[in-house]
């Protein structure tokens, strides 16, 4: 990965640093709500990832992985402040837990929704049946930008995360960054799926963490669940009725109260255990 490349960052706030991870086929900006609400008392970051929003553009002919992300978020983590908070939604999720892992002492604790590592569900069974929805999803909207149709890509991607036909009853202006970000999609597949780390390596992550579900999620993301909060030593669940993959996106309030809700407690916590220590 290039060292001069800079990812586009939103920022608000004042206080101990929280970096939000956003989902792929979406940007920062999914982060607005939850921003203001934290803002009062936190310093949020919230960086656009490779090729999304206004950072950099995906390095053509490279093979990019969950690192090389790690590697161009690194002067946002700076920036936060140690420690600092992560939150992270599906491919933000994935990111936000290598983050941990490379960061252990820096990372005071993380708010998950469905982080999207496939490559667990891989390691546990190759071409189980979880992970091939996912699977054939990605590979058809790869076909479909190789054929020239990102729209057609943006369809069969967003039909699967969120239910058949939620991409034709989708807003026009919503429509055409997320066709313009599928250029993009094997290369996440391939990032999630390939990633070699052992779903044992997250039993060392003694930091708490908020791992939120939603009811109505694919097999592929309930799968990657199953494993990870088996594992996760200091782990909260939480599921919401009603809710799909894409909750923070659709329903920003309810996912953006438990996440205040999280920060919050583990804040008071902390200072309390440094009251009965001093």
């Amino acid at each position: 990965m290039q060292q001069d490349l800079h990812p586009h960052v939103r920022e608000s706030g004042a206080g101990p640093g929280v970096v939000c991870l956003h989902a792929n086929a979406s940007s920062s900006a999914q982060w607005r709500g939850l921003m203001e609400r934290l803002a009062p008392g936190w310093r949020v970051l919230a960086p656009d990832s490779l090729g999304a929003g206004r950072s950099p553009a995906w390095p053509p002919n490279r093979v990019v992985t969950l690192a090389d992300e790690l590697a161009l978020l690194e002067p946002v983590f700076a920036a936060a402040g140690d420690p600092f908070c992560l939150v992270g939604h599906s491919y933000g999720g994935a990111v936000a837990l290598m983050a941990a892992l490379a960061w252990p002492e820096r990372v005071r604790a993380v708010a998950l929704y469905e982080p999207t590592l496939f490559s667990l569900l891989e390691q546990e069974s190759p071409g189980q049946e979880a992970a091939n929805g996912i699977r054939f999803a990605a590979a058809d909207a790869a076909a479909a930008i190789e054929a020239g149709d990102p729209d057609a890509a943006a369809e069969r991607f967003i039909d699967y995360w969120m239910g058949a036909g939620s991409w034709r009853r989708m807003p026009e202006p919503r429509r055409a960054p997320i066709a313009q970000s599928m250029a993009n999609v094997a290369g996440w597949a391939r990032a999630l799926f390939t990633e070699p780390t052992p779903l044992q390596a997250f039993a060392a992550l003694e930091m708490p963490v908020l791992y939120m579900t939603g009811a109505q999620s694919p097999a592929s993301a309930r799968g990657v669940a199953r494993l990870l909060t088996g594992v996760l030593p200091d782990v909260s669940v939480v599921e919401f009725e009603g809710l799909g993959h894409m909750g923070p996106v659709t329903h920003p309030e309810t996912v953006n109260d438990a996440v205040a809700e999280f920060l919050a407690h583990c804040r008071a916590t902390e200072t309390y255990e440094r009251s009965r220590c001093a």
